[in-house]
């Protein structure tokens, strides 16, 4: 388990971690070794789940331990059609940041389709034609990719190896990813740049190689560093449809 793991992740896999181990449950020991924290943190993560109304359930004692209730756990269903649109917007663009994460839960969702709705899914995935272009995958491949998106998830600092527009390399230069910016067809880490002490924009795929380090990012106002964006360039966001 990694260390950087943040709380609310912990959280998920905790829940996800008793479900797959069903009435057998398992222990606050086993559990401080399984995310590599202590006792005293997975019986805060406990309450805090049980608060929030996560079903799980404890014994004290020896051969006690936390069992998630799954019958309390409402199943999600997805139509056809919803699964359907997750691979368009996930095969539109190859490049879209935590698209590995993307199609690893398509492929969780995948598996809980019967062969009729998997037909479906692929029909309504073969209607849509995009033109990806000839870039292919950005960097020198998936670790890269994923090292990307774990520093933007993470909010910590990134060591890369560059490549300029005029075929220029600068090796292990430090930056702090502040944003994710598509624009011009590409994909880019807007950062700090602790060599040129500055704002700077890193096309994905000119990014040779990726290492996370340990050190938090530094928060930068955007507008401050890049200058004001143009008007029909804004965050991407989210809200549930309660229609």
């Amino acid at each position: 388990m990694s260390p950087f793991m943040n709380r609310t992740d912990r959280l998920y896999a905790l829940v996800e971690e008793l479900r797959r181990n069903g009435r057998r449950g398992r222990t606050a020991a086993w559990l401080a070794r399984r995310f590599e924290v202590s006792m005293r943190t997975v019986k805060r993560d406990i309450a805090a789940l049980q608060a929030a109304g996560t079903p799980v359930s404890g014994q004290e004692g020896r051969g006690g331990g936390y069992q998630l209730a799954t019958e309390g756990l409402a199943p999600v269903a997805l139509t056809s059609a919803e699964v359907g649109a997750i691979v368009v917007a996930l095969g539109a663009d190859p490049q879209l940041p935590f698209a590995l994460d993307g199609r690893t839960a398509l492929t969780k969702l995948l598996r809980t389709m019967n062969a009729v709705q998997r037909d479906e899914i692929a029909r309504i995935a073969g209607s849509v034609w995009v033109r990806t272009g000839a870039g292919g995958v950005r960097g020198t491949g998936r670790s890269c990719v994923r090292t990307i998106d774990e520093a933007v998830r993470r909010g910590v600092a990134l060591t890369i190896d560059y490549e300029d527009h005029t075929g220029r390399a600068t090796h292990t230069r430090r930056i702090d990813p502040l944003a994710v910016a598509r624009t011009g067809g590409h994909w880019y880490v807007l950062a700090w740049c602790h060599m040129r002490l500055a704002g700077r924009w890193f096309r994905f795929d000119r990014i040779k190689r990726a290492s996370l380090t340990r050190t938090p990012v530094v928060r930068r106002d955007l507008v401050q560093v890049f200058g004001v964006p143009p008007a029909d360039a804004q965050p991407v966001s989210f809200a549930l449809d309660r229609a």
